[in-house]
């Protein structure tokens, strides 16, 4: 009889309790061993309605301060590995969760091959959301290469929608997010842990990236599938970040892992990158210049790959 694989999941949340009680419910109606809160800091009650949950699956970390994103994957992960070494464990922020039967149909799945299995991410009203689409990067694959050269942008290296067809099959990727990604402890044990320093964003396309310049094999799989309940809104040239210090973080970060990305290209990359960003300042009205302050600033820091700044000097 095969063992039972040891499955832990990681939630990292601040301050969205709301969504954190759909997520937990979801997670301990699936068939996972452990279920790790990382409470990054929250003061709306978080700590107070994690206190009153008896399962005893579910651990709970109370942080003494909100090291974002990055620092609750990063310090979460570490806390996760050291408590239940697991085979595998699932990554997620407080508004992503799996859908009925996603973990069940992970156990089901012959995952021999790969080292971390990312799952379809869709939106609540059951499309596929953007901002969680896998890719290959294009910088290490002639096809994908030619065809965004060719001018089909992001479509020519994210993966298309017949890839999220059940029975597609398990494809290959080189980025996968942080929304249901399944790791493994070998991946873990190889790859390390999120980098903290850098806050939000990027934090999941740099650790991936780094997976696959290890060696690590990482599968999208169509069959596993979760929701992310994001309240990110999409502009005439994608997604418009509110509150809007989150720019200075979403395009420094961006920088870094074009860097790792596209190699020998990258600097001729970077005044594609900056004028297509400085554009994007359309979408946030009279925001428009404090949005390219803050680009400015993510820029010079991006490019120095300096990762020590502050929130509170942004604020």
């Amino acid at each position: 009889m095969e063992e039972r694989l040891n499955i832990a999941a990681l939630v990292v949340t601040h301050n969205r309790l709301d969504k954190l009680r759909e997520t937990v419910a979801r997670l301990l109606a699936e068939p996972v061993e452990h279920v790790l809160v990382y409470d990054n800091a929250s003061t709306d009650g978080t700590a107070i309605w994690l206190e009153d949950q008896d399962d005893p699956r579910l651990h709970v970390h109370l942080a003494k301060i909100n090291s974002g994103g990055a620092g609750g994957f990063s310090e979460g992960l570490r806390l996760a590995t050291e408590l239940w070494d697991p085979d595998w464990t699932i990554l997620m922020d407080d508004d992503g969760r799996p859908a009925a039967g996603a973990v069940a149909a992970f156990r089901d799945a012959d995952v021999t091959a790969w080292d971390a299995i990312g799952a379809a991410v869709l939106t609540p009203a059951g499309q596929i959301c953007e901002m969680n689409r896998p890719y290959r990067n294009p910088f290490w694959h002639l096809p994908e290469f030619l065809r965004t050269l060719a001018g089909k942008g992001r479509r020519g290296f994210h993966l298309s929608d017949d890839a999220y067809r059940p029975e597609a099959g398990v494809i290959a990727v080189d980025m996968s997010s942080f929304v249901g990604l399944f790791l493994s402890r070998a991946a873990v044990q190889r790859a390390g842990y999120p980098d903290p320093r850098l806050f939000i964003y990027g934090d999941d396309q740099l650790y991936t990236l780094n997976m696959r310049r290890r060696g690590l094999r990482i599968g999208f799989d169509p069959r596993i599938s979760f929701e992310h309940d994001t309240e990110a809104t999409q502009g005439a040239s994608g997604v418009v970040l509110r509150p809007l210090w989150k720019v200075y973080y979403m395009y420094r970060n961006a920088l870094i892992a074009y860097r790792v990305a596209a190699g020998w290209a990258f600097w001729p990359l970077v005044p594609v990158l900056a004028l297509k960003w400085w554009r994007k300042a359309r979408d946030y009205g009279e925001d428009a210049p404090r949005y390219r302050d803050l680009l400015r600033l993510a820029m010079r820091d991006g490019l120095k790959g300096r990762l020590d700044r502050s929130r509170d000097e942004l604020m």
